[in-house]
C-alpha cells in the first residue's frame, strides 16, 4: 500500500471530493451499502471507474454487467489496476475482499459466479468508486 493517511485526512479528502456520505465507512471501515442504493448500480455510461480515495483506475465500463445483485459488478479489473484480494472472515462467512492496492480502500468482494470470459464477479460498492466518462 502506497498511500497512507490518517482517518481525519481520509474524511477531509472524501468531503473535498463530494463523495457520498457512506464513502468513508465503506472504504476505510469495510461497510457495505444496501443493494440497489448506490449511484452506479444501474449506471451504464461508457468510461472508467476509479478508486474514490486515491483516483487509481480500477475498472472499465466495458467489463460491467448486470449481475442482478444490486451492486455494480465487473467481470475483470482494468489492465494494471491495483485491485487486490484478501480473505474476509467477517459476518460468519469466508469471502474474498477486494481492496485498492494503492490506498487500502475496501471496494467490495470478489465471487466466482460471474460471466464468461473470466467467471468472476467483482461486486463493488458505488461509494468506493468515482466515474470518469470516456473522452
Amino acid at each position: 500500500m502506497k498511500l497512507k493517511l490518517t482517518d481525519a485526512q481520509w474524511q477531509t479528502l472524501l468531503k473535498e471530493k463530494n463523495a457520498e456520505p457512506l464513502a468513508y465507512e465503506v472504504t476505510r471501515n469495510a461497510a457495505t451499502e444496501r443493494p440497489y442504493t448506490g449511484k452506479y448500480a444501474d449506471f451504464w455510461e461508457k468510461g472508467s471507474y476509479k478508486c474514490i480515495c486515491c483516483g487509481e483506475k480500477l475498472f472499465d465500463s466495458d467489463t460491467k454487467f448486470d449481475a442482478g445483485c444490486g451492486w455494480p459488478s465487473f467481470y475483470l479489473a482494468a489492465e494494471n489496476a491495483p485491485v487486490e484480494a484478501k480473505i474476509d472472515k467477517s459476518h460468519g462467512m469466508i469471502r474474498t475482499e477486494s481492496i485498492c492496492g494503492n490506498c487500502g480502500a475496501h471496494l467490495g468482494h470478489l465471487f466466482d459466479d460471474g460471466p464468461h470470459p473470466t467467471g468472476q464477479r467483482y461486486c463493488m460498492n458505488s461509494a468506493s468508486l468515482e466515474f470518469e466518462p470516456k473522452k
